[in-house]
């Protein structure tokens, strides 16, 4: 069986000794090919010394030229045409070791697949990167052992069995050196499987935190913290040397003994023939014979224990890559039991308060059917209710406790939560994913165009794309990058700004147009300016819309129709901001970061004074934009007008109406400066 281009098949994944032979098994012919090409190539290494030897004794001593030259026809005859078997297997033992290279590689992209938004708490970065770079090329290499490995063998019966007719002396001395060579070499092997394991651990961990120190490079130079990690990164470098050394002195005692041994086996053995030929027990030819049985029993030898060492670093690698395999997506058709109870016992009420009783464990129904229309999302241990048609923000002390409830919410935690009557992990999960959508501050930004990283999946037109990305304020990333949408992106957005991948992933996840959108601190990496305009935007793209957002930004909770509060984790108080501002002075201190003011009242007064010193300045810098645009002859004075205007006219804080679903967005005429 071939590989597939699209299903890799099921692996074995009880051991790593049995994955290596499901890869064989897998392609059975082509190693069926290697194996007879790598076995009549090895026998054919062992005709020439025989027809060297006829044509020494019937040609050569007789005289007889007409025999010589047969003999030396004949010759010439195999070594070419092991030349071709040479290439031949070369070529089919490359493919065998490619398939099982691709199909290794396929397994884990599709496994990393199931795993989802679990595989990042279950391996590191750099742990999946080793394995699927250097596991993944030993483990090929060493199914390199069907096709060698196995001629090997048989050119090791067939020198034992030529040199029987010639003196069962010398065959026994084969037949019982080589195993010795063996018994010599695999203590070595055992400790170079041993310091392999320990090699690839510690590199594993190394990359890891490599990835941690290159991924959060620009946060450590604000912290100071780069020396640090670059010392810890120095340290456990220096602890892979010292490993590697160990697995070079296993591998350079392995290699001279595969080298070594076969050469002293194989003067052992010319010795003992030239003494019998000089005795006369030999003829000159056989003399001749023996030396080139031996000489080419050094190639199944070296094959013997280069197949031992390849077998003992693909076990290494083939445990990690089935211990890959073996991790198990996380299953979110049961919550813990103490969140039932924690959320029972809460002030803020049980799940049966919602209509919805805990199931007890164990056995659970099959997948039941989304709600028909939108319908309340929430999260009993929190407390927090999604409802639809409004913005809901989310306040926590701890941003972690935020996004633990954005998890519960969009179903990529065990959780007990509900949407609508039901419960959200007894509903099929593709209706979850098609409905709901979380949309992560650290959400990955592949490499490609700007395009594709706003389009995603989608095949939007240009109109589409317009309209996102000025609901996400993302035109000036559009018009500054050489090419538009069409510019080329680094792998994670590495040619863009921490403002700029935040809008990106915005206009990403607005053009999904989701029931229900979670997104999580949308707009923490970017300027007041830039924050405003971007909760006013998201507030009227996401109208009718049912959408949550975690932020203690005050430009942002102005815009909600109800804000959460969370403390450790529970609901503490829910309402409006300015609500909560007058009456919880913890929330008011979190959400004016780090403001100690206890007057509610002239609280308020300030901040109404500097939402006005805001508009005004706003409104300045969209006129200044309008002026310096029009000195320069672009045609762009409709968008900054609407800009002045968005910045002039007052803001309404009052909290409208669940609205049904409609899209709320006016048609806009297309905008040829961002295709």
């Amino acid at each position: 069986m071939t590989a597939s281009p699209t299903d890799p098949g099921t692996p074995d994944r009880r051991g790593p000794a049995r994955y290596l032979w499901w890869l064989t098994v897998s392609q059975r012919r082509r190693v069926a090919a290697g194996a007879l090409l790598g076995s009549a190539w090895m026998i054919g290494l062992t005709l020439p010394p025989y027809l060297l030897s006829r044509a020494i004794d019937d040609g050569l001593r007789t005289g007889d030229q007409r025999t010589l030259v047969g003999w030396a026809a004949a010759l010439l005859g195999i070594g070419v045409l092991n030349a071709w078997l040479a290439i031949m297997r070369h070529r089919t033992m490359t493919r065998i070791r490619l398939d099982a290279y691709f199909r290794t590689v396929r397994l884990m992209v599709d496994h990393a697949t199931r795993l989802g938004a679990a595989l990042p708490r279950r391996v590191s970065t750099g742990e999946v990167v080793t394995i699927g770079h250097s596991d993944v090329g030993v483990i090929s290499q060493t199914l390199t052992v069907t096709g060698p490995g196995v001629g090997a063998v048989i050119a090791y019966a067939g020198v034992a069995a030529l040199l029987l007719s010639v003196s069962p002396l010398l065959a026994v001395v084969v037949l019982v050196g080589v195993p010795l060579l063996a018994l010599l070499v695999g203590p070595l092997l055992s400790r170079l499987q041993g310091a392999e394991t320990a090699y690839r651990d510690r590199q594993g961990a190394l990359a890891a935190v490599l990835g941690d120190l290159v991924g959060g490079l620009r946060i450590l130079n604000g912290i100071g913290g780069k020396a640090v990690f670059a010392a810890r990164y120095r340290h456990g470098s220096r602890q892979l040397l010292d490993e590697g050394y160990r697995v070079g002195s296993s591998m350079s005692w392995i290699q001279a003994f595969g080298l070594g041994l076969p050469t002293v086996f194989l003067a052992t053995v010319a010795w003992l023939a030239a003494r019998m030929a000089a005795q006369g027990t030999i003829t000159v030819g056989e003399l001749v014979a023996v030396y080139g049985y031996v000489a080419v029993l050094v190639v199944p030898v070296a094959s013997f224990i280069e197949s031992g060492y390849d077998i003992g670093r693909g076990l290494v690698s083939a445990r990690r890559v089935v211990d890959f395999l073996n991790l198990e997506p996380e299953d979110h058709t049961a919550g813990p039991a103490e969140e039932v109870g924690a959320a029972s016992g809460s002030a803020n009420g049980s799940a049966s308060e919602s209509g919805v009783a805990p199931k007890p464990s164990g056995k659970r129904a099959g997948p039941v059917d989304a709600p028909g229309a939108p319908a309340v999302v929430r999260d009993p241990l929190s407390g927090v209710e999604v409802r639809p048609g409004i913005l809901t923000a989310l306040v926590s002390s701890r941003p972690s406790d935020a996004t633990d409830v954005v998890d519960r919410l969009g179903r990529f935690s065990p959780s007990h939560t509900t949407w609508g009557t039901a419960r959200l992990d007894d509903i099929a999960l593709e209706q979850v994913r098609a409905r709901i959508l979380v949309a992560d501050n650290e959400a990955e930004l592949f490499a490609g165009t700007l395009r594709a990283a706003i389009s995603g999946r989608l095949r939007p037109d240009g109109h589409a794309l317009a309209r996102v990305i000025d609901e996400a304020v993302a035109r000036d990333i559009v018009l500054g990058l050489p090419g538009g949408l069409d510019a080329r992106l680094d792998s994670h957005g590495h040619n863009l700004s921490g403002g700029q991948r935040q809008r990106v992933r915005l206009a990403r996840a607005l053009l999904a147009d989701p029931e229900v959108l979670l997104a999580v601190e949308p707009t923490s990496a970017v300027d007041a300016h830039t924050e405003a305009r971007m909760a006013t935007r998201l507030r009227a793209a996401r109208s009718g819309r049912t959408t949550l957002v975690t932020s203690t930004s005050p430009l942002v909770l102005g815009q909600a129709d109800a804000v959460y509060y969370l403390v450790d984790g529970r609901l503490a108080a829910v309402g409006r901001h300015a609500d909560l501002l007058a009456s919880h002075p913890d929330y008011r201190r979190l959400v004016s970061r780090g403001s100690i003011e206890q007057n509610p009242a002239r609280d308020e007064t300030e901040r109404v004074a500097a939402r006005k010193e805001s508009e005004q300045l706003t409104a300045q810098e969209a006129q200044e934009q309008v002026t310096a645009q029009a000195a320069s002859g672009q045609d762009t004075t409709q968008e900054a007008s609407e800009q002045v205007t968005e910045a002039q006219a007052p803001q309404d804080h009052g909290i409208p109406a669940p609205q049904h679903h409609r899209d709320p967005r006016p048609s806009e005429p297309p905008h040829e400066a961002l295709r």
